[in-house]
């Protein structure tokens, strides 16, 4: 049996084994999740929260921007606090005080420590204990102390007033960056109250018969007794040791593979001479709009991080009343999945006709109209936001066309099922244009064969996120969205771009056929064995059980392990931009490359592991060490990897057309070097000074405005500009070039127009 054979049962078996542990641990998760009960009430029977003002909250919370202003289980933006944490804190603050009083006649922090230490015992034995009972009619009963309502009364009283628009807290709005009267409703207020307690309450509540709470005790904070479990310590030294015995027999195997040497490059430039297709034509605006959508992303992203500085100002505009925080937030977030995908949505559109040469009838009309159906998705999801966080759709039409909460697929319902919708068209269309391909006997045959097999996940994993519905407890939602947000994108397109580049490559004779199936089967195994499994490591402390810990930390190790051997990938690659003189060409497509390929070194390797196993991501989820990690790998690897992906098609699209390369160097060392500043001057110390304020404080307060918006932290922030200007030119300078290259285009269609009718 051949070694290509192999590989291909291995990747099988890897797919099986890894889904049948993911499908598994969501049934252990749907089973285990923390329970919303029918009712919290008092000992008397006074009924304090239902489950219909929970569920009714967590609709609340979803149409302010839920995930995009502060977070909630650590998962979320950086600005506001984690609710989670905030409410306990205040919870345990009031409470201490309420009992202190009773006790004693003052306030906790007069007494002695003695005294203090007595009453934060008493505080955990009530807080953390589980008074959850299940009724014969199946209804769930949870019962809380005297004690403990007062105090969730007064976090309430502060909860109400912070959401809407009471004037003695306008100040600590301005600090988290929210718009004055965030929840105008009242009576929706109250219920988010009820959302964010449970949320709380899950955090605090230890699991039957056992010491740690539904949320494997996160956050961190010692006086209710929240303090890292033994799965956090073992299981995070394991993952240690996993990596290091993957990363020396991937070396091992790369020492030991023979490599067939570079063929001889042909004098020419093989794809100089092939003629676009139609279709292919058509795919230039495809190209443009993800440029725009980027030059968009870029303007809100600079807004977003100056609103850590003026919460509700743009240099004293008060932008806010407009645009509020959680709205930029979304946009920028979405915007950037929406251009990174236009672009390599584009590239398989025009790679397809390529590998197969063959243009099936219609699809140039069926390019043009995915291509409407993407902008029309694109703008009406972005106004549906808009308007829900206006909080001027009902809850119900909220969730249809406004904004669903969820960091990554915030976009309405209806603009959710019209995206699944778009990439159901792009796969029929890539599967219709690249049929013929699949059917050939060549050697690059297993290569497009896992091409389409990336390009039938893309189009059909995103209806992961359609799993989640109007009510679903956020354990399960939490699920359900990693499923969209890393197996979609750190998987399925990381496959599909790794065998792009390869049969780009080998279409230039650059490498073997044979080398290139190898690779590229090899690559996938490996990405693949970390990458699905390790979609665990974002849900250790969002309601799953232990078990997802150990799988996580595990798994998430392997996927560093491909990225030790990433710097032989830039470097061969980087070489074949000289291979021949035609290759010049490609020189700058090649770059970006090279950039991927660094990036996924420091962006998604090094920073990635830094937050990525259990103890260390206890302390650090959705601190700003998240954001470093979250920048250098999403732009550093799928931002410059569609720009490259971008200017490879764009070659092929524009013969003989000379570039302006100049433009595209500025281009490449602009967004290099601004994203590098951007990450390593201001969010890698901003996230390192928050885990610090963890460490010793819990946190509650590294989330806090005490270390937000300290003096260092606010000079981080603006230094952060100097990076943000730099990237933006990046930004602009494509943009030029894109736009030089299109006027260049019109004006030679022009001349052969007028060539012809003379002739």
């Amino acid at each position: 049996m051949s070694k290509q054979k192999i590989t291909a049962i291995a990747l099988l078996m890897v797919l099986v084994a890894s889904f049948t542990v993911l499908l598994s641990l969501g049934s252990e998760i749907y089973q285990t999740k923390p329970p919303i009960a029918t009712e919290y009430s008092s000992t008397s029977g006074d009924v304090i929260f239902s489950s219909n003002d929970v569920e009714q909250g967590q609709l609340v919370w979803r149409s302010m921007g839920g995930h995009q202003l502060g977070s909630v289980w650590g998962h979320g933006s950086y600005v506001a606090p984690d609710w989670t944490a905030d409410w306990l804190h205040r919870e345990a603050g009031a409470w201490l005080n309420i009992k202190a009083q009773q006790e004693f006649g003052v306030n906790f922090d007069a007494l002695d420590t003695s005294k203090q230490a007595g009453l934060e015992q008493l505080l955990r034995e009530d807080i953390r204990k589980n008074t959850v009972t299940k009724n014969a009619d199946d209804t769930i009963k949870v019962i809380l102390s005297d004690t403990r309502i007062a105090a969730i009364n007064v976090v309430s009283q502060h909860y109400l007033s912070l959401f809407g628009s009471d004037p003695k807290l306008a100040s600590l709005r301005e600090q988290y960056a929210m718009k004055e009267g965030t929840v105008p409703d009242l009576a929706r207020r109250e219920q988010l109250n009820a959302f964010l307690f449970w949320g709380a309450w899950a955090a605090i509540t230890e699991r039957k018969g056992e010491d740690y709470t539904f949320t494997n005790n996160w956050p961190y904070d010692p006086q209710i007794g929240n303090k890292p479990t033994s799965d956090n310590i073992v299981w995070s030294i394991l993952s240690i040791v996993f990596l290091i015995a993957g990363v020396g027999a991937l070396i091992w195997h790369h020492a030991s593979t023979k490599h067939d040497p570079l063929p001889e490059p042909a004098k020419q430039d093989p794809l100089f001479l092939n003629k676009p297709t139609p279709s292919q034509k058509a795919v230039y605006k495809y190209f443009v709009t993800a440029i725009g959508l980027f030059l968009l992303q870029i303007f809100l992203g600079s807004i977003t991080a100056h609103y850590a500085v003026e919460g509700q100002d743009f240099y004293g505009f008060p932008l806010a009343e407009i645009l509020p925080y959680s709205v930029t937030r979304t946009w920028h977030t979405q915007l950037a999945v929406f251009w990174i995908a236009t672009a390599w949505l584009g590239t398989g559109l025009y790679i397809a006709p390529a590998l197969s040469k063959y243009e099936p009838k219609f699809q140039r009309l069926g390019v043009n109209v995915l291509w409407v159906a993407l902008v029309i998705v694109v703008l009406g999801s972005m106004t549906g936001e808009w308007l829900g966080v206006q909080q001027y759709f009902d809850l119900d039409m909220n969730f249809l066309f406004g904004h669903q909460g969820y960091e990554y697929i915030d976009l309405g319902r209806v603009w959710q099922v019209l995206l699944l919708g778009g990439l159901l068209i792009w796969l029929a269309l890539v599967t219709a244009s690249i049929r013929p391909a699949l059917k050939e006997k060549g050697e690059l045959r297993p290569v497009i064969w896992i091409l389409y097999a990336s390009c039938v996940a893309i189009g059909l994993f995103y209806g992961a996120g359609l799993f989640m519905g109007k009510h679903t407890n956020l354990a399960i939602a939490e699920y359900w969205r990693w499923w969209v947000v890393h197996l979609w994108v750190e998987g399925f397109f990381e496959t599909f771009a790794t065998s792009v580049i390869a049969l780009m490559l080998v279409r230039l004779g650059l490498i073997r056929g044979r080398s290139a199936n190898g690779a590229v089967l090899f690559a996938t195994v490996i990405f693949l064995t970390g990458g699905l499994i390790g979609t665990l490591h974002h849900l250790y402390f969002t309601g799953a059980p232990t078990s997802v810990i150990a799988w996580g930390a595990m798994f998430s190790a392997l996927e560093v392990v491909p990225l030790a051997l990433i710097g032989f990938e830039a470097v061969e690659t980087y070489r074949l931009r000289k291979a021949s003189p035609w290759m010049e060409r490609y020189h700058w497509a090649i770059m970006f490359f090279v950039a991927t390929a660094f990036w996924n070194l420091v962006g998604a390797g090094m920073l990635g592991f830094l937050i990525n196993p259990p103890i260390s991501l206890y302390f650090v989820q959705g601190l700003n060490l998240t954001a470093t990690h979250g920048h250098a790998a999403f732009m550093g690897v799928y931002g410059m990897l569609g720009i490259g992906l971008m200017l490879f098609c764009l070659r092929g699209l524009t013969g003989n057309l000379e570039w302006n390369e100049r433009l595209v160097k500025k281009a490449f060392w602009s967004l290099n070097i601004g994203l590098a500043a951007m990450v390593f001057m201001s969010l890698l110390p901003m996230g390192l000074i928050q885990f610090f304020a963890v460490i010793e404080n819990g946190y509650w307060y590294a989330r806090s405005p005490a270390v937000i918006h300290s003096e260092v932290v606010e000079n981080l922030v603006w230094l952060r500009t100097i990076g943000d200007v730099v990237f933006a030119f990046g930004g602009l300078f494509i943009g030029v070039f894109l736009f030089d290259l299109i006027k260049k285009a019109v004006i030679a269609s022009k001349s052969e127009r007028d060539v012809s009718q003379i002739a």
